[in-house]
């Protein structure tokens, strides 16, 4: 059996074989890197029921292409939070995996923001939604700021898509200026005032974007919650810092909790069998943390309600 049929093989027994005894050794030892260094490009249909195409060079598409989510404690989250009827907003979609399991948990009356800069993203996450049938999606192309202007944009590898980030890195693999608008202008007051969850994945841009944000916060219901990727090192390349992310949002009433997001692969069939819940944030991070901030004052946050 060549390596590349071996490999088909125990992915399959990965995406969908119950329980997880071997698959975190399988992912670990054998899969991950293959699949990096021998993409292969197809059609997967993700644990929402959504159908995307993937290349599996790029970190996000390879863990959709072998588990069919991406962030699973993120995607649990939204998921336990999410009613029929709520509004999701979604600001750095990148290609909109938590778009489309939003557009789902809110359903037909629903709504999906979506704000995303890259072209290139922004037509794969549009594309996504109309061959899905997701007509509660709508889709924003611009970046999130504090004001209105132009930015650039920088991508460093190829193989992270995702980290798109307007902090220039030491190689630039690509580079383009996109749009920016404050949160509270891109966001409708209809939509404001059913909005369940922000999420917010910027890639050093963070700041910038709550500072955009903070006009409309006084229209978000008493149960509205942010999940902000924070990135200490990106913010402090501005003079920003993820504490005064913290102290900002908590001077407007929300307090911050820790979600557990895990990159690597091995972590993944455990976490999709139990979800971790949000942790008081009692440090403030020094490295990538995704934070949720809400009104509920706790040692912690709970899912499965």
């Amino acid at each position: 059996m060549s390596a590349s049929a071996l490999a088909r093989a125990l992915r399959a027994y990965v995406r969908h074989a119950p329980g997880s005894v071997g698959k975190a050794r399988l992912v670990g030892s054998f899969l991950d890197e293959h699949l990096r260094t021998h993409p292969v490009r197809t059609t997967v249909r993700l644990r929402s029921g959504d159908k995307v195409g993937v290349t599996t060079s790029d970190v996000i598409q390879r863990y959709q292409y072998l588990f069919g989510e991406w962030e699973p404690n993120l995607s649990a989250f939204l998921r336990d939070r999410l009613r029929p009827g709520d509004t999701f907003i979604d600001v750095g979609a990148h290609r909109g995996a938590f778009s489309l399991l939003a557009s789902h948990a809110v359903g037909p009356h629903g709504r999906v923001v979506t704000i995303e800069p890259s072209p290139q993203f922004h037509n794969d996450l549009t594309a996504a939604a109309t061959a899905n049938h997701r007509t509660n999606i709508r889709a924003v192309r611009s970046a999130a700021s504090d004001t209105h202007g132009t930015l650039t944009l920088y991508l460093e590898d190829p193989a992270n898509l995702g980290h798109t980030t307007a902090v220039r890195p030491r190689h630039v693999h690509t580079a383009f200026d996109v749009p920016t608008a404050p949160l509270a202008d891109l966001i409708s007051r209809p939509e404001l005032a059913t909005t369940r969850v922000i999420k917010i994945d910027v890639e050093g841009a963070e700041a910038a974007a709550i500072r955009g944000l903070l006009p409309a916060l006084a229209h978000l219901r008493d149960d509205a919650e942010l999940v902000v990727e924070v990135t200490p090192r990106l913010l402090a390349k501005q003079g920003e810092s993820a504490a005064d992310i913290i102290d900002t949002l908590r001077e407007h009433g929300l307090y911050a909790y820790t979600l557990t997001n895990d990159y690597d692969p091995a972590t993944y069939p455990r976490a999709m069998r139990r979800p971790q819940p949000p942790a008081r944030c009692n440090e403030t991070p020094k490295d990538m943390t995704d934070l949720v901030f809400s009104r509920t004052n706790a040692d912690g946050l709970t899912l499965g309600r």
